[in-house]
């Protein structure tokens, strides 16, 4: 008889309902998975917050995080999950905290990638710092906002060194939107990022090992943002924008994460690619909605059943190295960062392991989206999300983009 070994993977979340329960329900749908004479079990339960011990015990063994980048205390809490337990987390809660957007943005500049000219300017307002006040006075230069404005040339975009749901992000056309803004930011400390002309606003999803780039609408209401559209970019820019989502994410430690590229061409340009909580709301990826469920599942029960571990040692030394090698040109140093990728992510294996555990998975929620459970998921998601007088048209509208994805996988 074989032994076995029962895994709980943790969901830490906020105000999330549809993608935990689209997640749990196929999760149930994985069933044993038997390797190396082990048959390995899986299950999830709902993370709780509340006072720790910093030596308890820690029943999960891997957690979903879509909370601790906005919340300190359970931040903590995986922190010590991580340090004391071993627990695994798709998402570093040290690295995020220390690599937040403007420390991204140097780490890839170093990389040699296409970030926009970005400037860090001091605050608006003071800090609220008793001693502030006298450093100010003493050593805080002053400077010509408009002049930096110019020099990045309009239109260009004010946004906080952190990032966070495009919080405090300002599209800047002229001298009285700068000024504007700046008043407006008080606090925060604000870069000033030159954007550029582009034919296509990519963002990919890149869970573990796998990727995908969607055809991506700003302007446009959240429902109708990701068009279902396919080989909108070339081929050399559809290859960087897959290699570049995943560079980042192995480069800093992280599973769970979107990348925003502006595409001109053959030209690729990453803006904003640290994002803690990535998008995996039904109603705005639709389409994209069970590939990224299936994915997160795939991926967890990958890495519990594999015993993967936490890099602790990020081993960035490894990236700078291409990065400083004259003889590589830009697409050799893609193509070799990405190779790094690939081998923490651990790929092949990834593939080669779902092919031969997970056979019939795929056809398991392909059953799912297509029968009543995901019917009442979305219909009470629509019910919670838009007034009363349109509920139906948005129940038509995501119903019928799941069935557009519905056939396309019968294809």
């Amino acid at each position: 008889m074989a032994d076995r070994s029962r895994h709980l993977i943790g969901l830490l979340l906020g105000a999330e309902e549809d993608w935990p329960q689209a997640f749990e329900a196929l999760l149930q749908r994985v069933g044993p998975v038997t390797l190396d004479g082990t048959e390995h079990e899986f299950g999830s339960r709902r993370l709780t917050i509340e006072p720790f011990d910093l030596t308890d015990p820690v029943r999960v063994g891997l957690v979903i995080d879509r909370l601790a980048y906005w919340y300190y205390h359970p931040r903590e809490w995986l922190k010590k999950a991580a340090l004391m337990n071993g627990t695994y987390l798709l998402n570093s809660p040290f690295t995020f905290q220390a690599m937040e957007k403007h420390s991204a943005y140097c780490a890839m500049l170093r990389l040699g990638l296409k970030i926009p000219r970005t400037v860090l300017v001091p605050y608006k307002n003071p800090v609220d710092n008793v001693r502030w006040a006298y450093t100010s006075a003493k050593y805080n230069k002053g400077f010509d906002l408009d002049a930096i404005a110019e020099d990045l040339g309009y239109p260009l975009y004010m946004k906080p060194f952190d990032g966070g749901g495009w919080r405090g992000v300002s599209r800047i056309n002229d001298k009285l939107d700068l000024h504007r803004a700046y008043d407006q930011s008080g606090e925060m400390l604000m870069h000033l990022q030159a954007t550029i002309d582009y034919d296509k606003f990519a963002r990919a999803l890149s869970i573990g090992a796998e990727t995908m780039v969607m055809d991506f609408r700003p302007d446009e209401p959240m429902h109708n943002r990701y068009a279902v559209s396919h080989n909108f970019l070339s081929p050399s820019a559809g290859h960087q924008t897959v290699a570049i989502s995943r560079i980042v994410n192995a480069f800093f430690g992280w599973e769970f994460n979107s990348c925003e590229m502006l595409v001109a061409g053959d030209s690729v340009h990453p803006i904003d690619y640290a994002n803690a909580c990535p998008d995996v709301a039904v109603t705005s990826l639709h389409y994209y909605f069970p590939w990224a469920i299936s994915a997160l599942v795939k991926w967890s029960v990958f890495s519990l059943a594999t015993g993967r571990r936490s890099s602790i040692d990020l081993r960035t030394e490894r990236y700078f190295e291409i990065a400083d090698d004259e003889s590589l040109d830009y697409n050799a140093k893609i193509d070799g960062y990405l190779a790094l990728a690939d081998e923490h992510f651990e790929t092949e294996k990834y593939h080669q392991w779902c092919g031969d555990h997970l056979g019939d998975f795929d056809a398991r929620i392909r059953d799912w989206f297509a029968g009543p459970d995901f019917d009442r998921l979305l219909r009470q998601t629509v019910t919670t999300t838009y007034p009363a007088n349109e509920h139906d048209q948005f129940f038509a509208h995501f119903k019928g983009l799941i069935d557009h994805w519905l056939a396309d996988q019968a294809r």
